[in-house]
């Protein structure tokens, strides 16, 4: 499909390709990996032609199309998600447009056997034949399929793109690019801003489609689901292997040492040589073995290895001062923002030791439960922080509040005591800081730089609880392996929230999920808690499929697809509407019970077993109306995506 034929290009002395050559077939899951800073993103930009090269070529099919999602773009505003996320089928919009023009020029059209009548019937019938072909009639079920399974909600279909944050911007633009009929696709960073369930969805979906893909990401067992194969950019260099991340690690380990060895023999015959001339270099009996030995030397092709693999170092947080058994006591906690109600009336707590992960929907209170416990936001309820509990909390906007003024080194050498003073070059390597890096200001770097430098700082002094919120979103699959280690080291109690799989697998041993303003317990693994929740989907995608087969298969006329939209219409509104009274009679309980538990606080109400025995009822009914709620907020989620 495409070939890459003995491409170089170099940025001043900086070689980032050096007369590189592969093949992608039509068929091929290539994950693209490789250091920061080595060229994958660029790679993507010459296969699509934004980057020129300095020699070599590339062959590709004129009529190949190709969807690009960049790490970072420019958004456009203008128009509500759904017509926005529209725009990618661009060609049906282009015959539904054309269709419409020629059936209004042939409603003007008195006689049906005059020539234009007949050439313009023709054209529509060709229209709607294509049409038919690209499957116009079923555009909008398709982008519903989509933004359902990135994430969004029938509300938000409506709402101009302006009034979505960057992360849900990114998706929107996601959405385009696998909506839009394509035959390759390449993916920079597709889940940095994903969750869990989101990104399940586009391996799914990644699974089906019908073209090749390239993707470039730091997830691991992302790329393990989704590549068959994979492509290694090393020192101007490439690797091919085919298989997939877990066993290219293997295999370019075993690279490694062949390519390690290789080096040292070099280097040995390079010593050897150059004392053999520097000892007869004015020996005339031996002029011309000199001469060839130096022409020798010339021609050799030196062999380069990677630079040092940071991935045995032993990078430890410091020891936890002694808290208390519990950490964190939360009742009947509430938190709304303006008239969106975020989190309601939930109970949590923590006990030493707890290593826990929030895991959920983008913007249902994971960050705001983070923000609470860390006493950067208000709230309703009850909250209590443990005894001696000393908090360090990486946030995802972590970056903003570091000081510009000084170094790199300067900001972590001022907080650093004890031996680890020892190890500040080497925890800085760790985390991409190398060489000169170390004496950049902060304010010269990236967001990304800042984040990791910020998440430096926490492994320098002594917490007993570490709230970690997205830590992982700005590191490369060696730095996350670093600070995964180190927190499994880790001997205080630890609070993370991400969508990164493979580090939170063997890290953590109770999930709280976040749903529908509550949160749900999980105790064990993220592996057990996705083997449950995979089960569960299984289910809802048999009914799913089973709804969106026969929609599709319904060659209905417009009345029918009317009245169809309009039963399914009233049916989502009986069901909001049972989930309103629902809610209404839920705090009419819950203020019933109020009322009754402050009629215990006079002592004479204590032998009083009328008002105990409607307590015990209000208690009940409570229960079965909040199982009610959910599962009418359930079957609503079911029926919308």
């Amino acid at each position: 499909m495409i070939s890459i034929n003995n491409i170089s290009l170099s940025f001043g002395e900086r070689i980032l390709f050096d007369n590189i050559s592969f093949l992608i077939n039509s068929k091929d899951r290539i994950g693209l990996v490789g250091k920061n800073g080595v060229g994958k993103t660029t790679l993507l930009k010459v296969i699509i032609g934004e980057q020129s090269i300095d020699s070599g070529k590339i062959d590709k099919p004129n009529s190949l199309s190709i969807g690009y999602l960049p790490q970072q773009m420019k958004h456009i505003d203008g128009k509500l998600l759904f017509d926005e996320v529209k725009t990618a089928f661009s060609e049906i919009l282009y015959i539904e447009r054309e269709i419409d023009e020629i059936n209004e020029k042939l409603n003007n059209i008195i006689d049906h056997n005059d020539n234009e009548f007949i050439i313009l019937t023709n054209k529509l019938h060709d229209l709607h034949l294509q049409y038919e072909i690209l499957e116009g009639q079923n555009i909008d079920a398709r982008i519903e399929k989509v933004l359902f399974g990135l994430g969004f909600l029938l509300d938000d279909f409506k709402k101009p793109t302006s009034q979505f944050s960057g992360g849900w911007r990114m998706r929107i633009e996601l959405a385009k690019t696998l909506l839009k009929p394509t035959q390759l696709l390449l993916l920079d960073e597709p889940t940095n801003h994903l969750d869990i369930e989101s990104i399940q969805w586009l391996e799914n979906f990644l699974a089906e489609y019908s073209g090749a893909v390239i993707v470039i990401s730091h997830d691991k067992l992302f790329l393990d689901n989704v590549t068959s194969r994979t492509i290694e950019i090393s020192l101007g260099k490439i690797y091919d292997y085919k298989a997939n991340y877990s066993t290219y690690k293997v295999l370019r380990e075993e690279r490694r040492q062949q390519q390690i060895a290789a080096y040292r023999n070099q280097q040995k015959m390079i010593e050897e040589t150059e004392q053999f001339i520097e000892r007869f270099r004015y020996k005339a009996t031996k002029a011309v073995q000199v001469q060839s030995r130096i022409k020798q030397l010339a021609k050799l092709e030196k062999i380069e290895i990677d630079e040092e693999d940071y991935s045995s170092l032993n990078i430890k947080f410091p020891p936890a001062p002694r808290s208390g058994d519990i950490v964190i006591d939360i009742k009947n906690l509430s938190k709304s923002y303006e008239n969106k109600v975020v989190i309601k009336n939930i109970d949590f707590s923590v006990k030493r030791g707890d290593r826990i992960a929030f895991v959920g929907k983008n913007g249902e209170g994971k960050t705001t439960l983070s923000r609470i416990i860390v006493g950067e936001l208000d709230y309703e309820g009850f909250f209590k922080i443990g005894h001696n509990v000393e908090i360090g909390y990486f946030a995802q906007n972590q970056d903003e509040i570091i000081d510009e003024s000084l170094t790199v080194f300067e900001t972590i050498d001022l907080i650093a005591v004890g031996e680890v003073r020892t190890k500040l070059r080497t925890i800085l390597g760790a985390f991409l800081f190398r060489d000169d890096d170390i004496d950049k200001k902060v304010k010269v770097l990236s967001g990304g730089e800042r984040s990791r430098l910020a998440l430096i700082k926490l492994l320098l002094k002594p917490y007993n609880l570490l709230v970690l919120d997205e830590p992982t979103n700005h590191l490369d699959m060696h730095s996350k392996d670093v600070l995964k280690q180190a927190l499994l080291a880790y001997n205080g109690t630890l609070i993370v929230v991400s969508h990164d799989r493979d580090f939170l697998n063997g890290l953590v041993d109770k999930i709280y999920e976040f749903k529908n303003q509550r949160i749900y317990e999980h105790l064990g693994s993220i592996s057990d808690f996705l083997k449950k929740r995979k089960i569960e989907n299984l289910n809802e995608l048999e009914k799913k499929q089973t709804f969106l087969k026969n929609k599709e298969n319904k060659n209905s006329s417009n009345k029918e697809k009317y009245l169809e939209k309009k039963e399914f219409d009233r049916s989502i509104k009986k069901i909001n509407n049972r989930i309103a009274d629902c809610e209404k009679e839920i705090d009419k309980i819950e203020q019933e019970i109020k009322r009754i538990e402050h009629l215990f606080q006079n002592p004479e109400n204590f032998n009083n077993s009328e008002i105990f025995k409607n307590y015990e009822q209000l208690k009940i009914a409570l229960e079965q109306k909040m199982n009610e709620w959910e599962f009418l907020n359930s079957e609503l989620q079911n029926m919308l995506s």
